[in-house]
C-alpha cells in the first residue's frame, strides 16, 4: 500500500492518500528556467510544480507564490525537501494533519521517495468528509 499499489484484506476499502492525490501534477528539474516551468504548469492547468530528479524522487515544491513572476531556475525558488506522505496514509488522518499544520499541498511518494501524485488540502478535506458521512450514515448512497 505504501507504494500506491492495489491491496486486499480488511483495510483495502479504506480511502487513502494514494487514491485521492492527483498524478497529473507537472514536474520539473532543478535547473529548469522558472519561465518555462510556469508556462508548462499553466498549460497543464496547474499553479504548482513538483521538482524531482530524473528518476522522479521529490526534491522540492514550487507553489503559486514561488512561480508567480519569479526568475531564475527551479532550485532558486522551490521549497526544499517538502514533507511527503505515503500512499497508504488514511485520507481522514492526512486531511486532519494538513488542516492542523496548514499544508495546502502534500506530495505523495513511494517508500524510495518517487512521486505518485500531489494531494491538495481541499481534495483531502472533501474526501475525508465523504468518508465521515459514509461512516455515520452507511445507508446513504450519496
Amino acid at each position: 500500500m505504501q507504494a500506491g499499489l492495489p491491496s486486499e484484506g480488511s483495510l483495502a476499502g479504506e480511502v487513502r492518500a494514494g487514491s485521492v492525490c492527483r498524478a497529473d501534477v507537472p514536474t520539473c528539474r532543478l535547473g529548469d528556467p522558472l519561465e518555462d516551468v510556469r508556462e508548462r504548469a499553466g498549460a497543464a492547468g496547474w499553479d504548482v510544480t513538483v521538482v524531482t530528479t530524473e528518476g522522479g524522487v521529490v526534491l522540492g515544491l514550487l507553489r503559486p507564490g514561488d512561480l508567480a513572476g519569479a526568475r531564475g531556475r527551479a532550485e532558486d525558488a522551490m521549497l526544499e525537501a517538502p514533507s511527503t506522505f505515503r500512499a497508504n496514509v488514511p485520507i481522514v488522518e492526512l486531511a486532519g494533519h494538513m488542516v492542523e499544520h496548514d499544508f495546502e499541498l502534500a506530495p505523495i511518494t513511494r517508500p524510495e521517495g518517487t512521486l505518485i501524485g500531489l494531494l491538495r488540502k481541499d481534495d483531502a478535506v472533501a474526501a475525508a468528509l465523504k468518508v465521515h458521512q459514509a461512516e455515520h450514515d452507511p445507508d446513504d448512497d450519496a
